[in-house]
């Protein structure tokens, strides 16, 4: 039931013409309490659509009582229209609510630049229909109301002794990190105070979104948001808490790689036995942004010299004649030279593992990519809404 599992919410996914298609569009998540705690995480493009520059202000209390998000249009670069439209859609979720307009998150996903008039009225006919539909079973509807070119609902349910954490997601293009990943809401009826809700949801988002890395291009109304209701009258243990919400995000991040856009290898980026934690984090994410080697992935070709071509561009601490790399378990790189040969590795299957051995350290970090298709060049060059 995805948001709707854990106690205390109730949500709905509409259609309200915005998707050519006619699919589901706008989608509401209602947080009934009795808390009404909020934490969110945001994309740090300083280009930022108008419900960023919203939320951002919301949030700034910790004091949510819903979330309103609608695909088929970003309303980004649209000007102070398109703020005053995000501002009005919270306004009328909050009449109908009976609550305070600034206790309202909005989030928008689709093509940059749309938010004319046509587009407002229908978000807020979306909002009008969401609220009359809420539902404890409205989880799914909402997960795939949030859809643009994802070509399935991404959703997880992670539960403990007594409180429950539910989650959707939605991305398949424009995956990269800062702070905030794609559209997600996650909601708990666990009990937390604001600050521990906000800690939980930072020690998560970057050990998993933020080390989701698809395509390298960060979008404009990025929001990874967590919602407490408190519903269960349970104080978890604060060191369990993060770690399931940790276990949750990973797992819908795990779901956005394998639905990125014209994949056809989910690439797994071990570097191990760096320096520190960061440069780690440095030397996975220059070979998950490397298009020589995503494309050599795509052709399933073992090219390990474009690993080490990639990690050369860093100012993480190794000695390039001391590095070791493996792909699928084979280790065709030892000390800064070949090892087994080539032929020894096979990648055709989706799934693919690299292992990086800096020898410069004990730190560790795991990085998600895909590789370079003709498929993404080919939906990237056609998108249009």
């Amino acid at each position: 039931m995805s948001v709707t599992a854990p106690q205390g919410f109730e949500a709905a996914g509409v259609a309200a013409g915005l998707k050519s298609t006619g699919k589901p569009d706008v989608a509401v998540v209602v947080n009934r309490g009795p808390r009404k705690v909020g934490a969110a995480v945001f994309t740090t493009n300083r280009a930022k659509a108008n419900p960023i520059l919203w939320s951002q202000q919301v949030i700034a209390d910790r004091t949510v009582e819903a979330i309103v998000l609608n695909s088929g249009g970003a309303n980004c670069f649209t000007g102070p229209f398109g703020f005053q439209t995000t501002h009005l859609t919270a306004e009328r979720t909050a009449e109908l609510l009976e609550v305070s307009a600034g206790d309202i998150l909005v989030c928008s996903t689709g093509l940059i630049g749309t938010g004319d008039e046509v587009f407002r009225g229908k978000v807020l006919d979306g909002v009008e229909q969401g609220i009359a539909a809420l539902s404890a079973d409205g989880g799914q509807s909402a997960a795939e109301a949030i859809m643009t070119t994802d070509t399935v609902s991404k959703t997880a349910v992670v539960s403990r002794d007594g409180w429950t954490i539910g989650g959707m997601a939605k991305g398949a293009g424009m995956l990269a990190p800062g702070l905030a990943t794609m559209l997600v809401v996650l909601t708990t009826d666990a009990d937390l105070e604001a600050a521990e809700a906000d800690a939980a949801l930072r020690s998560a988002t970057g050990v998993s979104f933020d080390r989701l890395d698809s395509d390298g291009c960060m979008s404009t109304n990025d929001q990874v948001t967590l919602l407490v209701s408190g519903a269960s009258g349970i104080r978890p243990d604060l060191e369990e808490f993060a770690a399931a919400l940790t276990e949750l995000c990973r797992d819908l991040a795990q779901k956005l790689q394998k639905d990125a856009e014209g994949a056809s290898h989910d690439i797994t980026i071990e570097v191990q036995n760096a320096a520190t934690e960061e440069e780690a984090v440095e030397v996975g994410r220059s070979v998950a942004r490397n298009n020589l080697f995503k494309a050599a992935i795509f052709g399933n070709d073992p090219n390990w010299g474009r690993v080490l071509a990639a990690i050369g561009t860093t100012s993480a601490q190794f000695d390039p004649y001391d590095v070791d790399v493996s792909m699928n378990g084979i280790r065709v790189c030892s000390a800064g030279g070949p090892d087994r040969p080539r032929e020894d590795v096979d990648l055709t299957p989706r799934a693919t593992l690299i292992e990086i051995d800096l020898k410069a350290g004990e730190a560790t970090a795991t990085i998600l990519t895909n590789d370079l298709t003709h498929d993404y060049v080919h939906e990237n060059s056609a998108y249009a809404s």
